[in-house]
């Protein structure tokens, strides 16, 4: 089992572990709760290190990413970043991942800890017709994410740059925490803005210091994947392994903005068609009317009680203090407003369609 940088840090501070992506991962610290609303009130820190990098580089990236990825790589500049996901050759997901532009000849893929050599091997493969330069970077780099209200302003003190002036979903590499040559990012998945940290392993100790000690007066806390993950789910962020994989079409989960086939992707003519026919699932946001907690794989029907779709993911929002979940649904049932229930054990717990986010 594969350890990331920070592993003993989080040994020392009494973090729960378990096994995350083939790492061993802190799930929580001092409670999913009380770190789930420091990062929407204030700021928190995630150790996010299992993610996998892979530069790409050369004469020949461009035209490589534009046929491997979902969105149009045209519309990238240095400095700008852009989510996408990986299409395979049967209409389905590879995996999400972001695209960091570095300069015109060299770009950041970042993607999934479970799917690093998945991807690696997929790309490797489309890459014998472009020949660009790529290297698989994820054992030799860190990744902090600082997310919350208050990230931005608590970390300026550490940071050469200004960072209010960077807009979302962009990104510089200058001095952060003492450390050169450090990726900061606009990017999260947790919908409370801050940013994302980027750098080599060797700084990480010296670096997780710098942030906790900056993020201090503010009311920092180390946060866990466990809150990671409610805070997605209130955002309807999609979490590869269960609202996309390899037998999903992005167009039913929707992903039809981050879908440009006529860039000529790998597989765009059968997206093209999803997108032409129209679909007969959609995924969509629901909350639950009454006490019940929605988890992945329960089902849900109509108010006849017949069979209509399956949860993928959910949990009881923090936020929001009842149970949410995103799951499929036949279309005729996925407008905002319609009255569903999910079965929870043996018991049909009534709930809402609502448009997502559902944190407004």
């Amino acid at each position: 089992m594969k350890k990331t940088p920070f592993y003993d840090i989080h040994s020392q501070l009494g973090a729960k572990i378990s096994n995350f992506g083939g790492y061993q991962m802190p799930i929580q610290y001092s409670g999913v709760k009380q770190e789930h609303m420091t990062v929407r009130q204030k700021l928190g820190v995630f150790d996010v290190s299992h993610m996998g990098e892979f530069w790409v580089e050369g004469p020949n990236a461009f035209d490589l990413l534009q046929f491997i990825c979902s969105n149009d790589i045209s519309k990238l500049i240095p400095g700008k970043a852009q989510y996408n996901y990986l299409p395979n050759e049967h209409g389905g997901v590879v995996d999400d991942l972001i695209v960091f532009q570095i300069h015109t000849e060299k770009y950041l893929l970042v993607v999934n800890a479970s799917n690093i050599e998945k991807d690696w091997n997929h790309i490797i493969k489309q890459n014998q017709k472009f020949g660009a330069k790529l290297e698989n970077a994820s054992e030799k780099i860190a990744l902090l994410a600082i997310q919350g209200p208050k990230a931005i302003t608590a970390m300026q003190s550490i940071c050469n740059t200004q960072l209010d002036h960077l807009s979302h979903y962009s990104h510089i590499t200058n001095t952060f925490a003492g450390v050169k040559n450090i990726l900061i990012a606009t990017t999260g998945y947790t919908g409370a803005g801050g940013i994302e940290i980027y750098f080599d392993v060797t700084e990480a100790k010296k670096v997780w210091n710098a942030v906790i000690k900056a993020g201090k007066e503010f009311g920092i806390l180390p946060a866990g994947l466990a809150a990671r993950d409610t805070l997605r789910l209130e955002m309807g962020y999609c979490l590869y392994g269960y609202e996309i994989d390899e037998q999903t079409s992005p167009i039913n989960a929707g992903l039809g903005w981050i879908t440009k086939p006529h860039t000529g992707f790998l597989s765009a003519k059968l997206h093209n068609k999803s997108i032409e026919k129209g679909i007969t699932e959609k995924l969509i946001g629901f909350q639950i009317d009454e006490r019940g907690i929605p988890r992945s794989g329960y089902l849900l029907y109509d108010t006849n009680q017949n069979p209509i779709g399956r949860v993928t993911s959910g949990t009881q929002s923090p936020s929001l203090k009842r149970g949410i979940g995103l799951g499929y649904v036949k279309t005729d049932f996925s407008n905002p407003g319609q009255k569903l229930y999910v079965q929870i054990r043996e018991k049909f717990v009534s709930g809402t369609v609502v448009k997502l986010p559902f944190l407004k």
